[in-house]
């Protein structure tokens, strides 16, 4: 419970109080839930203290992104500090053989993405058949990535007998279909929260005349309220590109995209939690699972590709009750 107050939960969330109850009682689960919802505390808090009480336990849970797959390994370490429980993260643009060895040691709990889990059981690093409780996590964003196939064949894998958890913010099409092998007699919760993120205020920006966008975005990222800035665009080396030249202008900016190594990636997000550094350009694939409080503005400095993109961009800011801006810029 310590460790539960320490994290700043004092009241749960709606998924929370409806999820963690079912859990405890080792039922199967459906949560339909967006990110920001507190759905990564639900499990993690129920399954750590299955495992506490049983040390037998092992958990897997899959992820569509390296991102997060950290965060939720830093949630579960913030939950179980002084549980003694052992977790390994299993995500790709990492020494696989740091991770085979950690593996040797079953960790009660391993966090991984489809991609490498499956690199880990054809080395024979992993069997799944050991794992008696497992979470598919934002698996319309698994289902979204071209991770339909990994996910059915890592299901085949797993022991008859388990505690299956699904957690998914649409449950339609594919994403159902991974439903039928999955669950048995399951509880499903729904939580969603509305499509638009209520406390963001939405602006359009029309880039006028011959004013170039970096110019318009450079006024804007020198008032104050700017102070915690995320800025989406299209393509990585557009991003790459922006990046430096905000940089050039004295701006402490980073980027996160498909090109960085998972521990530069790891280190602008770090930074930008800690307001190292005042603005974080990422592309859509990049920022999935992304969850960092306190974003005051997001900007979109290229259209998204899709309404969905558009909704998760901006529900980067106006988290846990607070007020965010989201501006897009149209030329």
């Amino acid at each position: 419970y310590r460790n539960i107050e320490d994290h700043g939960y004092i009241v749960p969330t709606q998924i929370q109080e409806k999820a963690i109850p079912e859990i405890l009682n080792g039922r199967d689960i459906i949560g339909v839930a967006n990110t920001g919802t507190g759905k990564t505390a639900a499990f993690l808090i129920s399954l750590i203290n299955k495992s506490y009480l049983d040390r037998n336990q092992r958990v897997l849970i899959v992820v569509p992104t390296r991102e997060l797959a950290v965060q939720i390994g830093d949630e579960f370490k913030a939950f179980a500090a002084g549980t003694r429980l052992e977790m390994v993260t299993a995500i790709g643009g990492v020494n696989i053989k740091r991770q085979s060895q950690a593996l040797r040691h079953s960790p009660h709990f391993v966090i991984g993405t489809p991609g490498r889990l499956k690199d880990l059981i054809k080395r024979r690093n992993i069997n799944l058949m050991h794992y008696q409780n497992i979470v598919l996590d934002e698996v319309d964003r698994m289902v979204d990535i071209g991770f339909i196939h990994d996910i059915k064949f890592l299901i085949s894998l797993l022991p008859r007998k388990r505690q299956s958890l699904f957690f998914s913010a649409t449950v339609d099409g594919k994403t159902g279909e991974i439903l039928k092998s999955f669950v048995i007699d399951p509880i499903t919760i729904s939580v969603k929260t509305a499509d638009t993120a209520e406390n963001v205020d939405q602006d359009v920006i029309k880039i006028q005349g011959n004013r170039q966008k970096i110019d318009v975005l450079h006024d804007l990222l020198v008032k104050p309220e700017f102070d915690k800035v995320m800025i989406f665009g299209r393509t990585k080396w557009g991003m790459e590109k922006l990046s430096k030249a905000l940089s050039q202008r004295g701006f402490r900016a980073a980027a996160i995209h498909g090109n960085k190594s998972q521990n530069q990636r790891q280190r602008a997000l770090d930074d930008f939690k800690s307001d190292k550094i005042q603005v974080l350009i990422a592309t859509d694939i990049a920022s999935r699972g992304i969850d960092v409080n306190d974003v005051s503005h997001v900007i979109n400095y290229d259209p998204p590709m899709s309404y969905e993109d558009y909704i998760h961009r901006i529900g980067r800011t106006g988290r846990a009750g607070k007020k965010g801006v989201a501006l897009t810029f149209i030329e």
